[in-house]
Order: C-alpha cells, then sequence, then structure tokens
C-alpha cells in the first residue's frame, strides 16, 4: 500500500495511522455515534434509505483519488485525510519564514490556531443543514446526486477539522469537537459561527449561486490555511481543496444550465427582450434579471465572510505563521509585509477613495479582492452562454459595498454599480437589486422534482455529461 493510500482497517477510513494512535481512535469513535445523530437529524430529509452514486477517497494522490459507487448516505465512509508530506517543507511566511513547519501546536499560538479550525470546521455542517430539504425538489436525479456527493463531503470536512481538534487540543478539542455538533444553522439560541452560514437555501438556484460563490469563499479560505506553519492543517486543506472543485463546478454549471434554459426559451418563443418578465416566466424558466439579484445577494453574503478589510486578527494569524494569503508562495514579495503597504478601498467623505494601509493589517482585503477576481472568471461562463444566444445582458459581479453588513462597508447605502444613495432611497429600490417576495414565489413555484432517469425540470437545461463517463440519464440515485 503506497503512504498515499487511504487504510479502511478502522472503524474509520484514513492515512494518518489510525490503527496506531489508539488515543485519538478511540475519542474518534467516541465522537461518531453523535456524529451520526446529527446526519440523521439534520443531513439529507427524506433520503437517508436511499442509493447514490457517489464518490469516495481511496487514495490522496491527485490522479485517481476516488471510486464511484452506489452507498446509502449513512454508511458513507467519511474519514481523515491529509495530503502527502512535503519533506523538508518550511514556514513560506511571517514572522518564521524559512523555519522547519510544525508538527505539534507551537504553545504561543494554541488559541489562535484552535480558533481558526473551529470558524473553519463550523461551516462545513453549516452547509448540510441549510441544504437539507432540496432533495425534495430537486431538478433530476444527476442534480440530486450532485447535492448529496456536496453533503456528504461537507461531513467529510467536519471530519477533518473535529481530526485536527481532537489529536493536538486535548480535553479543549474535545469539548469543540462536540460543540460542532451542537449549534445549528439559523437557530436564535445555537446559530453557526459566521452570517452566511445563517441564510436559509430555499431552492435550487440559491444552492448553486451557494456552491458557486460561498463554496468559492471556501476555497480562497482553504487556500490561505494550506499555506499555514502548522503543517497538519495544511495537508488537510490541501486535500479538502481537492474535494472543493467538485463544489464550485457543481454551483457554476448549475447557474450555467439554467441561463442556459432560459436563453434557449427565449430564442424559440422569439423574445429578445431580456427584461420582459412576464412573458419570460409565462415559459416556465427563471429571467436573468432575477439571476442577477439571486448573484448579488450571494456574493454580499460571501463578501461577509472575509470579515473586516483591517483586522488585528488577521495580521496576528499572518505574522505567526498560522494562515498565509492566497496563493501564498505565489506572491512576489519578500512574505513577512514588514514595510508594505496594500490599496484598500474606503469611503471618505461620501466618496469611493483608495488608500495605502500597512499591508499585514490589510490580509482580509487582499483575500476578498482575490475573491473577487476569482468570482468573475466564473460569470464570464455564464455571459457567454448568454451571448451565444445573442440575448443583450450581461451578469456582474455587484460592487464590493453593496449590501453589506460587515466591515469598511457596513450598512452603507451602496447600488450594485458603485452609486452612493441615502438610506430611504436605497431602502425604496432595495426590490431592483435584490430577490423579492414575488420573484422568490415565483422561483419556489418551479422547484418541482424530476426523479425519474434523464428527465429535468422546466427550468434547466441538462448537463453537458454524467458523473464518471456515465450518461445524464443514468440512474444516479436509486430512489425505490
Amino acid at each position: 500500500m503506497s503512504i498515499n493510500d487511504v487504510s479502511y482497517d478502522t472503524s474509520i477510513p484514513n492515512n494518518v495511522g489510525l490503527h496506531q494512535d489508539r488515543r485519538v481512535l478511540k475519542a474518534l469513535e467516541k465522537w461518531h455515534p453523535g456524529y451520526i445523530d446529527w446526519w440523521m437529524d439534520m443531513g439529507p430529509e427524506s433520503f437517508q434509505a436511499a442509493e447514490v452514486f457517489l464518490r469516495t477517497a481511496v487514495t490522496v494522490d491527485i490522479q485517481g483519488w476516488a471510486k464511484f459507487d452506489y452507498v446509502k448516505m449513512p454508511e458513507y465512509r467519511w474519514g481523515i485525510l491529509l495530503a502527502a508530506k512535503e519533506e523538508g517543507r518550511t514556514i513560506p511566511f511571517g514572522q518564521h519564514k524559512g523555519e522547519p513547519v510544525w508538527q505539534e501546536v507551537p504553545g504561543e499560538y494554541r488559541a489562535t490556531l484552535r480558533r481558526l479550525i473551529v470558524i473553519q470546521g463550523d461551516t462545513e455542517p453549516a452547509s448540510v443543514e441549510q441544504q437539507r430539504f432540496l432533495g425534495k425538489t430537486a431538478p433530476s436525479l444527476y442534480d440530486m446526486r450532485n447535492l448529496f456527493q456536496v453533503n456528504v463531503e461537507e461531513g467529510r470536512h467536519l471530519w477533518a477539522m473535529v481530526y485536527l481538534l481532537q489529536k493536538y487540543f486535548g480535553r479543549d478539542g474535545r469539548q469543540e469537537a462536540d460543540d460542532l455538533l451542537a449549534r445549528r444553522s439559523g437557530n436564535a439560541d445555537r446559530p453557526r459561527m459566521l452570517g452566511a452560514f445563517n441564510e436559509a437555501t430555499p431552492d435550487w438556484l440559491s444552492f448553486f449561486m451557494f456552491t458557486t460563490f460561498t463554496d468559492r469563499d471556501g476555497k480562497m479560505q482553504l487556500e490561505a490555511l494550506a499555506q499555514s506553519g502548522f503543517d497538519p492543517l495544511s495537508r488537510t486543506c490541501r486535500f479538502m481543496l481537492t474535494e472543493e472543485a467538485h463544489h464550485m463546478f457543481v454551483g457554476e454549471t448549475g447557474v450555467g444550465r439554467t441561463v442556459q434554459r432560459t436563453c434557449e426559451a427565449m430564442n424559440e418563443a422569439g423574445i429578445t427582450d431580456p427584461y420582459d418578465i412576464e412573458a419570460i416566466r409565462a415559459l416556465g424558466v427563471i429571467d436573468l434579471p432575477t439571476i442577477q439579484k439571486k448573484a448579488n445577494v450571494h456574493i454580499s453574503l460571501s463578501l461577509d465572510l472575509f470579515g473586516s478589510e483591517m483586522s488585528t486578527n488577521a495580521a496576528n494569524a499572518f505574522t505567526s505563521g498560522l494562515k498565509g494569503r492566497y496563493k501564498e508562495v505565489n506572491i512576489d514579495d519578500d512574505h513577512q509585509l514588514i514595510n508594505d503597504v496594500y490599496p484598500v478601498l474606503k469611503i471618505i467623505d461620501g466618496e469611493f477613495k483608495t488608500v495605502d494601509e500597512p499591508a499585514v493589517s490589510a490580509i482580509n482585503a487582499r483575500l476578498r479582492d482575490d475573491y473577487v477576481f476569482d468570482c468573475r472568471k466564473g460569470i464570464q461562463r455564464w455571459n457567454k452562454i448568454i451571448a451565444k444566444h445573442n440575448i443583450d445582458f450581461t451578469i456582474a459581479a455587484p460592487h464590493v459595498a453593496f449590501h453589506r453588513k460587515i466591515g469598511e462597508f457596513a450598512d452603507a447605502s451602496v447600488t450594485p454599480t458603485g452609486e452612493i444613495l441615502d438610506k430611504s432611497e436605497w431602502q425604496a429600490r432595495a426590490s431592483e437589486w435584490l430577490p423579492s417576495q414575488e420573484d422568490g414565489g415565483y422561483i419556489a413555484s418551479l422547484m418541482k422534482p424530476a426523479t425519474k432517469p434523464g428527465e429535468y425540470a422546466s427550468w434547466i437545461a441538462p448537463p453537458k455529461m454524467g458523473i464518471d463517463n456515465k450518461p445524464g440519464d443514468y440512474e444516479y440515485v436509486k430512489l425505490d
């Protein structure tokens, strides 16, 4: 067996030698029943007995790392998977730059590191909770399967963080692991830690937007944590990124297929005006302006996940060598930021102005800017579909100050195009930019399940190709 292969010799699949680490194995086995209780209570509603065509990791090599087979979700083999160890790896940034990476938690950074792991861990079950009812309105078995794949992998990402807590943080880590199962998305008394993970995901367009934009935030955060001088965290996040790529694929192609079906229906009906909402909705598809509104809300919620642009906590995490920047090793600077500055957008005297701030304090601002750039690449693919159908409409990322609740632009009254308004005017026009109750009701009316192989709901186009080289009409979920 290769050192990268996943062992199934214990109750918990892993490539970290759990059979030799009885203390941690015992702790994880003790945690496991509570996890299953959580999964049965808060995982996909009504589909726990269905056989789903899912992928499971068999190695952490990039090539051929997963196998596909039918499995009932409660029987999915969640495991502990770390990317291959890089011999001789050194800390790539901060005051410890060039020193050997840590295999144990540095005592002086214990609390900060635990907090980073807990915050990341809390997002994983939260998204499962947000999406638990979507299977009932799946637009196809293909999409249902993709939803469930995302769900079980978010569950595995929770296991990844819990392993770190159990192995490296003793009693405190065990308590944090239990707390990760106690919080609930949207619960007033025990909410999840980050705002976007307490929002409802009421329909499949919301799910596709979430996996496009909020999972993209997850990618950025994982990339930053993958740079960590704490090597077990780095290796954990590096493998999580392998799985995260599929989640964004589900989102981007899901929105793309929604856009495609809308454009096809408009062309077939001879409708050229994308703002002829009533006529377009009569075709049983989602109009492009409403798709833009959905993008607006999900991008703005995801931007808040980066926290305040100027952050002492982020600066300390960087300086300590715990959390780097996006693709840190590819940045052309000294990776210590002692005297560096970074341009930060602010509202000063009612106008947008760019101010040079200490780069080490603007870590979040830089990560957010990288995120916006990455989002626009995905949006361009949707616009190519629209252009191909000769429809005069462009989906755009809203201005970074639009609809923000955290940071420099918290509660600023800014339009998606960057116009600063007074609060009363912004509120009066909010339905121009954010989904209205009527918009939500219309989308909800389309959410009728399509549960036969090869069947698709009216509002979405079939995929270009299936999963694991299977055809689009493959029975991805066996419901009987």
